[in-house]
């Protein structure tokens, strides 16, 4: 699959960014490239807070809590869960996975999951290479895309339209 190419623009938006720091190489590559995602868009540093977490299990509290403060358009997660020998990732996977999208429907707030759940090491590498296809720069793609979307239906509910497109920023005029 390749990476999508299309402009978005992001200036004014806020965003926060959780990064768990266990697997620390492939978590410091996804927020490198989130960062460099959200930047390349528009986005000013100083929109940007990023809250470092010890492992993909802590991400939703923190990603909830950031949600909840008013002060983001969109929360982005990132972490590394690696299969091990033990059901230990099976646990710490479901739980951030499912305590992630609970964060955004308790908050009203896109919560973005660019947690990755890998075999190995070396997948994990690969989805995190900043020469291929990063999932943090996705993540950063992704925040964006939803960041605009519920920005629009905030203002269609201000003007009394309503979305009628595919891509969710198509305006149609109300009947009455």
């Amino acid at each position: 699959m390749k990476p999508r190419k299309e402009l978005r623009n992001a200036a004014g938006f806020r965003f926060g960014i959780v990064v768990a720091t266990f697997n620390k190489l492939v978590t410091d590559s996804l927020l490198s490239s989130c960062l460099d995602g959200l930047t390349k868009q528009g986005v000013k540093d100083a929109d940007i807070e990023v809250v470092r977490v010890p492992g993909a299990f802590e991400i939703p509290l923190v990603a909830r809590t950031l949600a909840k403060t008013g002060r983001l358009d969109a929360v982005i997660c990132l972490g590394a869960v690696i299969r091990g020998d033990t059901p230990h990732f099976d646990f710490i996977s479901a739980e951030a996975s499912r305590g992630i999208g609970q964060a955004a429907l308790d908050s009203g707030v896109p919560v973005i999951f660019g947690v990755l759940t890998t075999d190995t090491e070396t997948q994990a590498i690969e989805r995190a290479d900043p020469c291929t296809f990063n999932r943090g720069g996705e993540a950063a793609k992704s925040a964006i895309d939803m960041a605009t979307v519920m920005r629009a239906i905030t203002a269609d509910k201000a003007t009394g339209s309503k979305l009628t497109s595919g891509n969710g920023l198509a305006r149609a005029k109300r009947k009455r």
